[in-house]
């Protein structure tokens, strides 16, 4: 049984009806219970039946539509991968949480990874183990149609009276505070659905999140739009660029170390770049997501 559970409040699509909601979780409660001891290597996951794989529900990263599907390029990837190391795509229960969640569960041992395409960075990485990088993005801007206040850049913010909106938990806030952005001009979203609300009501004159985020939210409602002209940030010196890839526990390592090994062939196939071309990212991001590896990123690199 497949079964898609919200952990946290936030999530960013209203997939399934109440009922659905609430039988679905009932029945995740209890498999989450009765497996709360359950060990996380690939040989106690295939004995289990199952492997649960968490989302933040962020379009393109990994999200749960309204017939309760995985989708994403964590998701369809995911899929793939674990179906070379013998796992049905119906054995696999997509647990949909909040992104500043997906840490903590893993740690909490209420998930087994996730796939989230979660940016790798030496502090997480002291937190979690990666798998090799999936996928490679940039940094965007949602601003007000218009852009009425000008704005084309994350430094802009450094400015009195400009507020930019983060999600809480995301690599934006690190870069924010590079750059000399003061708090009082930081505002923290629970969940990535906030943010055309947030932007559109002036809450905030803006929300940073990767080009791809900004992108299909700006696609949303035409109250906001995609900030032109952007200029990526440069912080310690280097055009920020993120490498997303998948989560596991610490001592999850025999179990990424399959997922692993599976991942590497299936990115050497049409079928990986067909994934993410169909779910927006473009010829430089696929083409860029091979040029580091995770021990380098961990690194700091």
């Amino acid at each position: 049984m497949r079964i898609v559970s919200r952990l946290a409040p936030g999530g960013r699509h209203a997939a399934l009806s109440s009922l659905a909601k609430g039988a679905l979780l009932g029945l995740a409660t209890l498999a989450l219970a009765s497996t709360a001891a359950s060990a996380v290597t690939l040989k106690e996951v295939k004995d289990r039946g199952y492997i649960r794989v968490a989302v933040a529900n962020e379009i393109p990263y990994g999200y749960v539509d309204p017939n309760g599907d995985a989708k994403g390029a964590g998701p369809e990837v995911a899929t793939a991968v674990l179906k070379a190391m013998g796992i049905d795509a119906a054995n696999i229960q997509w647990v949909v949480t909040n992104f500043s969640s997906l840490i903590p569960g893993l740690q909490a041992n209420r998930f087994d990874m996730t796939a989230s395409e979660m940016a790798i960075n030496p502090d997480r990485c002291t937190k979690v183990i990666y798998s090799e990088p999936d996928t490679s993005y940039g940094e965007g801007l949602l601003v007000a149609a218009g852009d009425p206040k000008d704005v084309h850049t994350y430094a802009d913010f450094k400015k009195p009276g400009l507020k930019v909106a983060i999600m809480a938990g995301a690599d934006q806030l690190q870069m924010l505070q590079k750059l000399g952005v003061p708090e009082d001009n930081i505002v923290t979203l629970a969940a990535n659905a906030d943010a055309i609300s947030t932007v559109a009501t002036g809450r905030a004159d803006a929300y940073a999140a990767t080009s791809l985020t900004a992108g299909s939210l700006a696609a949303k409602d035409p109250k906001v739009a995609l900030a032109g002209n952007f200029t990526d940030p440069v912080i310690d010196g280097k055009v920020a660029r993120s490498w997303g890839a998948f989560n596991f526990a610490n001592d999850s390592k025999d179990l990424r170390d399959a997922f692993n090994a599976e991942l590497v062939k299936f990115k050497a196939t049409d079928a990986w770049k067909k994934i993410l071309a169909d779910n927006g990212f473009s010829p430089a991001d696929i083409a860029g997501s091979t040029a580091k590896t995770t021990a380098d990123l961990c690194a700091g690199k």
